[in-house]
């Protein structure tokens, strides 16, 4: 495991044609990945972030040029990759998936969005990913050389007990593909990333769509990376950019000393559990 590395969070503009996606994820790799050691996208880049639209773009894993493209483009970066979240075909049914990938292009971890968005804010926004999408069962931590990374997708940020569960399985970054909007965005998108850091003195990488005002549903933008003490390292602005950072993971261990939040835990009161389903 190494003690230092950096990500390149690529927050890209998506638009409805999917090829024009792809072609832009790759040359914002290709760019990265001569920079960092980890590339993360943002949520559901290969496709708008609409729900009729989910079914349509959806693509099964072992049948997917979409993954077949990003596989291609760690191989050639010799790269981590997150690669965001895209609709994915499973078993007949359609999930938010985020597919993770070693440099020889291998997919070394899935996760399936384990919350569904379905929220009304009445007069801003309604949305309810579970008119076309099927929610995720498990926690995702993968090992890799450089830490063990965790990742959650954008809605499940706000439920602290999937990432304190990530971060009590050893995860050290955890890795936020999101698409806040212009409601929740301003209110929540940096204070739920700043205090999921500190709860869990892990370091936090969350990776927005750029910003575009065309669009049916508008992504907040300010992708970011935060460290244990809740420090934001760095963060974008609204437009599309790449912004690396680098990682110190000889912060954790300093900081969990100082502040031994998981060690003073009262477990002899209270626990969590990870329970199996299958």
């Amino acid at each position: 495991m190494k003690d230092n590395f950096k990500v390149a969070l690529c927050q890209m503009k998506v638009v409805e044609d999917k090829g024009e996606n792809i072609a832009r994820a790759l040359a914002m790799i290709s760019e990265a990945a001569s920079q960092s050691d980890l590339v993360i996208l943002p949520e559901m880049w290969n496709c708008p972030y609409q729900t009729s639209l989910f079914p349509e773009y959806a693509e099964e894993m072992e049948d997917s040029i979409t993954l077949d493209a990003v596989s291609e483009a760690a191989k050639q970066g010799s790269v981590y990759i997150v690669a965001g979240s895209i609709p994915e075909k499973h078993n007949g049914k359609v999930y938010n998936s985020s597919f993770i990938f070693n440099p020889p292009g291998e997919i070394i971890g899935v996760h399936r969005k384990v919350h569904l968005f379905d929220i009304d804010v009445p007069g801003e926004i309604s949305f309810k990913e579970s008119t076309t999408l099927t929610a995720g069962n498990q926690i995702t931590v993968v090992d890799t050389p450089l830490c063990k990374i965790g990742i959650c997708i954008c809605y499940d940020i706000r439920f602290s007990e999937l990432l304190r569960l990530m971060a009590l399985e050893g995860a050290q970054l955890i890795v936020v593909p999101g698409a806040f909007n212009l409601t929740t965005g301003p209110a929540h998108w940096k204070p739920l990333i700043r205090v999921r850091a500190v709860d869990n003195q892990v370091f936090m990488a969350a990776a927005s769509p750029a910003r575009d005002p065309d669009a049916t549903y508008v992504a907040y933008g300010h992708s970011m990376v935060c460290d244990p003490w809740g420090t934001v390292l760095k963060e974008a602005g609204t437009d599309e950019e790449i912004i690396y950072i680098p990682i110190d993971l000889k912060m954790i261990p300093k900081i969990r000393q100082e502040l031994p939040l998981l060690k003073n835990r009262r477990t002899d009161l209270y626990q969590l559990k990870k329970k199996k389903i299958d």
